[in-house]
């Protein structure tokens, strides 16, 4: 039997209207912030006409949803279909009413309308239960609620936050060359927050620098060939004050280092740790979309000192802009198959069962031949060696 759920907008009135103003109305500029291709758009139009055929649906899709502070569109996707990393076509089913899939709010309501075995989505429009889309009853009543001036992200972004300044994989071992601590204040060898630091090395303008130990270099499990160097996070750190040669008493040249102030900490700052500046930090959204083309690679590294990866860990992938790799790429994790005996025929001939699929990558960082990733979903440990493909 088919279903036509219709909504309102929950009692409160103004605030409600406020909030779906908000959704239909969104300044450009809040737009800009969150980018949406060409591609992307184009699978929201088509599927705006036609929706999407309602054996995508999980079996348990609700027939309405009211979108909560915390949601995330990966979150609503997978309430609704299959596949969560499908938003464009949840964007599609509201193409008309919100132009911008990351202008959804807290308080709108969702409703899944199957009436002509097609699924879409839409925010409905009523209060009083009575005929389809008609002009909702809004009560004069003053109610003081806090109205929600950003929509809703693509993911998790407090999983990956952390890691956009501190995961970093540098092309080359560029961080041999970086500035680095040579000493500490009153003779100490290990430095934490609020501790001076003392620092030689060329330095640019900038203020904030991060603090990271040697890096060790990754290399792809396939070629052996070195993919980037990826350095341990161990703080961030304050320019104080600047260095300068002089001339000491007796003539020569004395080096006076730079002043810092450790200003954060992972792990103990010590002696011989490198120095980089913090790069411009980016909150723009992260769409989640699958590759356009076919992609085959593998797992390089666990970041950290794991030796294998669950849900919401981070991983480092053999792939990255060179390949294809965009940020905001969902990605599958295959189990290899194991190596059994076939002992239904007397010969015990050695076979390698299928590959399983088990589990989600979602692109957070991209550099030119790796990138980073988190692990969405997945039923079994993930370890270096393990493939990843187009979803």
């Amino acid at each position: 039997m088919s279903r036509r759920i219709r909504f309102a907008l929950t009692t409160g009135g103004a605030v409600a209207a406020a909030q779906l103003a908000l959704a239909l109305a969104a300044p450009a500029a809040h737009a800009a912030n969150y980018p949406v291709t060409p591609e992307q758009r184009s699978i929201a139009a088509r599927t705006a006409e036609t929706g999407i055929p309602v054996s995508e649906l999980v079996p348990n899709a609700p027939d309405t949803y009211t979108v909560r502070p915390r949601d995330t569109l990966w979150d609503i996707s997978a309430m609704f279909i299959k596949s969560p990393w499908r938003w464009p076509e949840l964007w599609g089913m509201n193409l008309e009413q919100v132009r911008n899939p990351h202008l959804i709010y807290p308080g709108q309501v969702l409703v899944l309308d199957t009436s002509d075995g097609r699924a879409r989505l839409r925010l409905g429009r009523r209060v009083d239960g009575g005929g389809p889309l008609g002009d909702a009853r809004l009560s004069p009543r003053v109610r003081s609620e806090a109205v929600a001036l950003d929509g809703i992200s693509s993911i998790p972004f407090n999983l990956i936050e952390p890691f956009l300044n501190e995961a970093v994989i540098f092309e080359t071992n560029e961080l041999s060359a970086a500035p680095r601590i040579v000493a500490a204040q009153e003779g100490r060898v290990m430095l934490s927050r609020g501790d001076i630091a003392y620092v030689r090395g060329e330095l640019g303008g900038q203020r904030e620098y991060r603090i990271f130990r040697t890096p060790r270099a990754l290399k792809d499990p396939t070629t052996n060939e070195v993919l980037g160097y990826e350095a341990t996070y161990v703080g961030s750190s304050e320019y104080v004050r600047q260095g300068e040669t002089r001339t000491g008493a007796d003539g020569k040249p004395e080096i006076v280092p730079a002043t810092f102030t450790v200003t954060s900490i992972r792990q103990e700052a010590g002696i011989g740790d490198r120095l980089a500046p913090v790069p411009p930090r980016d909150y723009s959204n992260y769409a989640p979309h699958a590759p356009a083309a076919p992609m085959d690679g593998r797992i390089v590294s666990i970041y950290g000192d794991a030796l294998t990866a669950g849900q919401n860990q981070i991983v480092a992938l053999n792939k990255g802009a060179r390949d294809g790799i965009e940020r905001g790429h969902v990605l599958a994790l295959w189990r290899s198959g194991s190596s059994v005996l076939d002992r239904t025929d007397g010969g015990r001939e050695r076979i390698r069962l299928p590959d399983e699929r088990h589990g989600v990558l979602f692109v957070f960082r991209v550099f030119d031949r790796m990138s980073y990733a988190l692990i969405m979903q997945v039923q079994e440990p993930v370890k270096p060696g393990d493939r990843f493909t187009q979803p």
